[in-house]
């Protein structure tokens, strides 16, 4: 029986129980050469995490490659990489059998779904797992109807949006957060889009804590604990650097993380 699924070892994250409460083995491997002396014939899957790309001696390209000469299903963890909306076909054509995608994220579904594309018969494999065989490994992730209903139409409607527009009211509130905290003393901002997962434009606050007198935890704190509550994208532990994700903003909160932001670093400018 086919009972080990093969990670890259920079590749094992905190969500890898998905694969391992099924009953395999994971074997770790590092470079080309233990990845193909790795398969056997117990491998069952080649798993690649997208977001671990630049970690991983094997690229994504050349994974697939292996597994696809090997004959053994590959399946990329996109979960964060929409948009782009061509990435929900870019990884089959790359060669992968099964590409997972969070429902929710961009896509803008219900944030308990999923999409799971790729091969039909390992798709029906998958199927076979879900209701109404309750007594199968994904029973503990049930999806309802009414989530499945929420994420067809998520998709419908997120492949029909302008995304040029989209992204134009990105690049338009990162410029109100960024203008709304230049000229305040040492401030400065970066805008930058992240090159793997949640690839969107976001805003980079950084400061002297000397000048300021305000840590990276004092301003976290002063966002969370203020009105509203505001969380930040997490960003280096040792840079005193706040990173704010415009894209899940509803019309009009853009002002209020610009109102905040700036309110925070004003008070600890006149406290210095």
């Amino acid at each position: 029986m086919k009972s080990e699924v093969i990670f890259q070892k920079t590749h094992r994250f905190g969500y890898d129980h998905a694969i391992r409460n099924v009953g395999v083995k994971i074997v770790e491997v590092e470079t080309r050469q233990e990845l193909e002396s790795a398969i056997s014939d117990k491998t069952a899957l080649l798993f690649f995490l997208n977001l671990a790309d630049p970690q991983g001696k094997i690229k994504r390209q050349e994974f697939a490659e292996i597994a696809k000469k090997a004959g053994i299903p590959s399946l990329i963890d996109a979960a964060a990489d929409v948009p782009p909306a061509e990435n929900l076909s870019a990884y089959i054509k790359m060669g992968y059998d099964l590409v997972a995608f969070s429902g929710g994220k961009g896509i803008k579904g219900p944030q308990c779904s999923g999409l799971l594309l790729g091969k039909k018969e390992l798709i029906h494999a998958a199927f076979l797992n879900g209701s109404p065989n309750a007594d199968s490994a994904g029973r503990i992730g049930k999806v309802g109807k009414e989530e499945i209903v929420g994420l067809m139409t998520a998709v419908e409607l997120y492949v029909k949006k302008d995304h040029q527009a989209e992204w134009k009211d990105w690049e338009r509130q990162v410029s109100l957060i960024g203008n709304a905290v230049a000229g305040i003393r040492s401030v400065q901002t970066e805008r930058f889009v992240p090159e793997i997962a949640n690839q969107v434009p976001h805003l980079a606050i950084k400061w002297d804590p000397t000048a300021l007198r305000l840590t990276k935890e004092d301003f976290v704190k002063a966002l969370r604990e203020g009105e509203p509550r505001i969380e930040v994208r997490p960003s280096s532990p040792s840079e005193p650097r706040l990173e704010v994700a415009v894209w899940m903003l509803q019309p009009g909160e853009d002002r209020i993380v610009a109102r905040r932001c700036a309110e925070i670093l004003k008070k600890s400018a006149a406290a210095a």
